[in-house]
């Protein structure tokens, strides 16, 4: 039997493979290959799919880890900002479709009960599919993604509700009466586990995080046990293993290792993703849904264009703008997997029969296929829709102006669209370059930390033709986009040629053949976000290796950096620069025409033409030529006195064992200082004039080749590196 079910499980992922494939070439969704896949193994197809249980397994686990990665990433302050409208959208749309599609069922002749179980199954939106896709197209951040996601969670909870007032239905006389009483203890039980689970939050699950996160494949592994323990304790507790997964990463969100864990994560959960829609595509027979086609098209154009509907009335009379409307309204053109879990229990009620279970089924199948383009191409169809839609928007959409616009020059010299990981970094490092910059996001918490810093910002989406209304563009120099989609950022050179843009424009591409398009279509500058990062890591890489050389394994290095003409240290004293508390580094040597100057006081005066020596963290020396302004080509006529660096052991006859370094004197006596000490597996940067030298110490000392010279005649067993040799 075993064997069989793994025949059975590798020749459908051999078929989902295959597919997939298929659709990749054609440039269909994935999730219509395995939908395609479940339809093929199942009744309607080669009847290979036999061990259900088996595939359910998977698909509730993937089901789990689904929700509980997007646990993971809600921020608990959202619920302050999304709370009331994904509450109103919820409710609304659940009464909505409830009302009005039992009235169509009823008109389709089915039966008051019938007709009440095919209502509340239209009602409800697939949390999966959505999240999945969502996920995909990098929307789940957006702003009309987070409202989907909060009353795509009203629904699952309603869900909930309506399962246990069904299931109660199901009973007589006194089993009735006790509906409202089964509910309360639900909700007792619900309210209890959340309890539990934040006192775990407050009190074990950060000590416990920090301790697992030691071993990264032991937190990813707990990660995954508490998804799917938490998944199973919600179901138990009567609220599906839905909340519970989802309360599940809720409770992880606000540690250290968040992001960790939801990278690590995503490959497993899209696998295991696969075995529900193949188990969805399975229960589809056409045999017995073959009658119901006609009806089925009836009630998937009702879902498909109702249910968005009246998201976007709501989303409209609250202040939202129509394209976050009508996006958001998008997420709920299909019904879920809790519909079909409905259909099944009113069968084994007795409630329905098959007939009307076969229309739930297929009306799942169509609105999920067609919803799943639909949100895929959303951009596109709302560019079509665009005007038409303008009834669903207020005069004011006031949720969405956090600025009613960018300032123009010479208040801003760079406006940025997108402040995200890559576009907030950017904007950072050109404000450290007193530059005057403005941005754009369409994710309001984003806009609200800039808006906190004194940075003017405007709610937008480079996908919304209209959010150019809001910004100044006439006399805005550089305009840059930090999105790294091609099919928006060319779109968004159209909009500008539209608008008569005349500053410079920077986009951000991918690869050099969308670097190559973006410049034939005028961009100015193309940004490459992982080439720019390489580079800079081989540099970085590169620095290292010079600083110190591979003989001396130290956390210290040196850099050399001259000061040039007209730089504003010219002539001040080092005293007057506080180098070390602005940068964290030191001077321990400037070379002056030939001569060296080991360890300048206070009262040394820096010149035009110093070769200033420097000591600190790597990372740090790395932007010291940054900090001095200086780095100039030609040498000096001079050839400048070298530094040596040496790591000297120091041996059984020392005659400085047990002496302090003061004692040694070693700048008196060597010309030569001490920055450092191994002491077998420590490391002792920066060691006190009192500290007493050991047997099998390790000195790093910086100093001229003579000093070098010096300290081998008197230390045994030493080796002097010039670390600035070149290979």
């Amino acid at each position: 039997m075993l064997e069989e079910t793994f025949y059975e499980i590798a020749s459908i992922l051999g078929l989902a493979a295959i597919l997939g494939g298929v659709a990749m070439l054609l440039r269909q969704p994935l999730i219509m290959a395995f939908l395609a896949t479940g339809i093929l193994a199942g009744p309607a197809g080669f009847s290979i799919l036999h061990s259900h249980g088996q595939i359910q397994m998977l698909a509730h686990i993937g089901i789990a880890l689904l929700l509980f990665v997007v646990g993971l990433r809600l921020d608990l302050s959202l619920i302050k900002t999304t709370g009331p409208v994904a509450l109103a959208t919820g409710l609304g749309q659940v009464i909505f479709t409830s009302l009005f599609g039992f009235l169509l069922v009823l008109w389709m002749g089915f039966s008051i009960v019938s007709s009440l179980y095919i209502a509340v199954a239209l009602t409800f939106s697939s949390t999966i599919i959505i999240v999945k896709l969502l996920s995909d197209k990098k929307e789940i951040d957006a702003l009309h993604g987070k409202i989907a996601v909060g009353f795509l969670i009203v629904q699952d909870i309603v869900a909930i509700l309506a399962l246990i007032m069904l299931t109660a239905m199901g009973g007589t006389g006194a089993e009735n009466d006790n509906t409202f009483i089964k509910i309360a203890v639900i909700a007792g039980k619900g309210i209890g586990f959340i309890v539990c689970v934040g006192l775990l939050m407050r009190y074990v699950l950060p000590d416990l995080m920090r301790r697992l996160a030691g071993n990264q494949e032991l937190l990813v592994l707990f990660a995954i046990s508490w998804a799917v323990f938490l998944g199973a304790a919600g179901d138990y507790l009567g609220f599906s293993k839905e909340v519970g997964a989802f309360v599940g990463g809720v409770s992880l969100a606000s540690t250290q290792y968040r992001e960790s864990i939801g990278a690590r994560l995503v490959s497993l959960r899209d696998f295991l993703l696969l075995f529900f829609f193949i188990d969805l595509g399975a229960r589809l027979d056409f045999n017995i849904v073959g009658p119901q086609v006609l009806n089925a098209i009836y009630l998937s154009l009702f879902v498909l264009v109702g249910n968005p509907l009246i998201v976007m009335l709501i989303m409209g009379g609250m202040g939202y703008r129509k394209r976050t409307g009508f996006l958001a309204g998008l997420t709920v053109a299909q019904i879920s997997e809790f519909s079909l879990i409905l259909g099944a229990l009113g069968v084994s009620l007795g409630h329905i029969t098959m007939e009307a279970m076969s229309l739930i089924t297929l009306v799942g199948v169509v609105t999920i296929c067609l919803s799943s383009y639909m949100i895929i191409y959303s951009g596109p169809i709302y560019r079509w829709l665009a005007s038409a839609l303008s009834i669903f928007e207020r005069k004011h959409p006031h949720r969405e102006k956090l600025v009613d616009q960018i300032p123009e020059t010479p208040e801003v010299d760079i406006l940025i669209i997108g402040l995200g990981n890559y576009g907030g970094g950017l904007a950072q490092h050109l404000l450290e370059r007193q530059k005057r910059i403005a941005g754009v996001d369409f994710d309001p918490q984003a806009l609200e930390v800039w808006r906190s810093k004194g940075i003017p910002v405007v709610f937008g989406d480079i996908g919304d033709p209209e959010f150019l209304e809001n910004l100044q563009l006439k006399h805005l120099s550089w305009l840059v986009s930090t999105v790294r989609d091609k099919a928006l950022n060319l779109t968004l050179l159209d909009l500008l040629k539209e608008h008569r843009y005349e500053g410079k424009i920077a986009l951000t591409a991918m690869n050099e053949d969308e670097a190559k398009e973006y410049v034939s279509k005028g961009a100015h500058v193309v940004l490459r976000p992982f080439s720019d990062a390489s580079e800079e890591a081989a540099d970085s890489l590169t620095d290292a290796m010079s600083l110190f050389p591979n003989e001396i394994n130290w956390p210290l290095g040196l850099k050399e950096v001259r000061l040039r003409k007209g730089s504003i240290f010219a002539g001040q004293f080092i005293r007057d620069l506080d180098i070390r508390s602005l940068t964290g580094i030191s001077i321990i040597a400037v070379s002056r025409a030939g001569r060296m100057f080991l360890h300048p006081d206070a009262a040394f005066q820096l010149f035009p033409g110093d070769r200033i020596v420097l000591m600190g963290e790597s990372t740090i020396l790395r932007h010291a030529e940054d900090f001095f302004k200086q780095i100039e080509d030609n040498t000096s006529s001079l050839e400048p006195e070298r530094f040596s660096a040496a790591e000297v052991e120091v041996g059984l006859n020392s005659p400085h064992l047990g002496k302090s370094l003061t004692e040694i004197e070693f700048r008196k006596r060597y010309g030569a200082t001490v920055i450092g000490i191994i002491r077998d597996q420590e490391r002792i940067t920066m060691p006190k004039p009192d500290e007493q030298i050991m047997q099998g110490d390790k000195l790093i000392i910086i100093g001229t080749p003579e000093s070098a010279r010096k300290i081998r005649e008197t230390f045994s067993r030493q080796k002097v590196i010039d670390i600035t040799k070149r290979a």
